[in-house]
């Protein structure tokens, strides 16, 4: 497995100087960067041209996270709304194949955070599996992976679910299509985490991790041990990247909720000895 985490840990905006957090983390041990994908099709040739060299450098691995605006979903139920979904889409993976990033992974079957008001999931499963069919035959140029992140009932209406993620991808029927799942929201949908990994199986594409007050692996009460054996017992090997968010403030505070300093006061200095003992710990309990 590649271990990672994602940039927002040290951030309170959905954009940043990624390669900042790229030489970070290649000293604390991680493997892979997630970087927002929002500001990406905004890149210059130059951005794009220095972060890949700075990636390289420090041979760190770039993967994408996204939760989507409502003008970027794919699923939407007006068409223009879809059309120019696509046409966002379509530039984000040109600069994610030129950054040599081959997975992104969010809600990207919809739109994030969801205006529960006007849900329907039927329907909107219905064009959010046609969107999703339509994009992935645009990243397959790229060779770019499109997770499909299982999310709790209180930030979705469509896949809240292992089952339900195994489900969409296999009516989707992509390959470069796959399920990504997330200890945080895990821990409030499914019944057991075990057999929600096992369920997924090996459409099992990404894994974020992270406790469930959404501090770092290891220092809350996930059991990570039952996750580790599941993870070894459907050979995952693939990408596992934290997403810890423990301080308030800025949009990401706000889009996330955390209404309370959960780092305990943390410099950065403490949330980086924090991120390379969580990766640690991690490689522990996943690799046995």
């Amino acid at each position: 497995m590649k271990y990672g985490i994602y940039y927002a840990y040290w951030e309170q905006e959905w954009a940043a100087d990624y390669k900042k957090y790229v030489e970070k983390v290649s000293k604390l041990g991680f493997d892979i960067l997630e970087v927002g994908a929002a500001p990406l099709p905004d890149y210059t040739d130059q951005e794009i041209s220095e972060l890949r060299k700075c990636a390289q450098d420090n041979g760190v691995i770039l993967t994408a996270g996204y939760g989507p605006t409502y003008e970027h979903n794919i699923g939407a139920v007006e068409p223009e709304v879809r059309a120019g979904a696509m046409e966002w889409y379509k530039r984000l993976f040109e600069v994610m194949g030129k950054l040599d990033i081959h997975k992104i992974g969010g809600a990207i079957y919809s739109y994030w955070p969801v205006d529960f008001s006007k849900a329907d999931k039927e329907e909107d499963w219905k064009r959010s599996a046609e969107g999703i069919r339509i994009l992935a035959e645009e990243a397959k140029q790229y060779d770019i992976m499109l997770g499909m992140e299982v999310l709790n009932r209180f930030e979705s209406h469509i896949l809240n679910t292992a089952a339900e993620g195994v489900t969409f991808v296999k009516e989707v029927g992509m390959d470069n299509v796959k399920v990504m799942l997330d200890t945080f929201h895990m821990n409030i949908e499914e019944v057991s985490m075990g057999a929600a990994i096992r369920e997924a199986g090996n459409l099992l594409g990404h894994f974020h991790t992270g406790e469930c007050n959404r501090m770092v692996p290891g220092k809350g009460r996930m059991p990570w041990r039952e996750i580790g054996e599941a993870l070894r017992d459907i050979h995952y090997d693939g990408t596992v990247v934290m997403e810890p968010f423990v301080r308030m403030g800025g949009q990401v505070g706000s889009d996330i909720k955390v209404w309370r300093d959960i780092s305990r006061g943390a410099s950065e200095a403490q949330l980086d000895k924090d991120a390379a003992d969580a990766v640690t710990f991690e490689r522990y309990m996943f690799e046995g």
